[in-house]
């Protein structure tokens, strides 16, 4: 892997790949998509697919034992941002939320509140909403957000 940015998706149920792969061409950075199951890929030399076991939690080992300040990691996982930021690597959800050092903390707080909430209404049969629909919107912010990133890091 070269010493510029590349970025790290985990991708079974990452909504904005194709966003990546055009982001990837224009730049010309690498891209690793992490999954448990094979799908396609566009064939690029700069976009490898990697397929991991179906063991729990072994996309996001993958994903975060190669974090590293100069990766740029694509995830809605709290728990694997919360392991990548910890290594340095920038880390984005789909809809351009950046977590950081400074805002890991309260997402994984926030998790734990609500997996518990979840828990409680699985008890009493109480309906839980899941997160919002992605929209348009949050398709921008993630773009926006990539190529800022992708900005920076070329820079330093």
């Amino acid at each position: 892997m070269s010493a510029g940015p590349h970025i790290f998706v985990d991708a079974d149920a990452c909504p904005v790949k194709e966003e990546i792969y055009r982001v990837s061409a224009r730049t010309r950075v690498g891209v690793t998509i992490v999954a448990n199951s094979w799908f396609r890929v566009p064939q690029s030399p700069l976009i490898t697919r990697e397929v991991v076991s179906d063991g729990f939690d072994a996309a996001d080992d993958w994903i975060a034992e190669r974090a590293h300040p100069s990766a740029i990691v694509v995830t809605s996982d709290i728990l694997l941002a919360d392991r990548c930021v910890k290594a340095g690597a920038t880390v984005l959800a789909p809809n351009g939320r950046a977590f950081t050092a400074d805002t890991i903390g309260g997402a994984v707080a926030t998790r734990a509140i609500k997996e518990d909430l979840r828990a409680g209404a699985n008890l009493t049969n109480a309906a839980v909403g899941g997160p919002p629909p992605f929209s348009k919107s949050d398709r921008s912010q993630f773009l926006q957000a990539l190529d800022r990133e992708i900005t920076r890091l070329q820079r330093d």
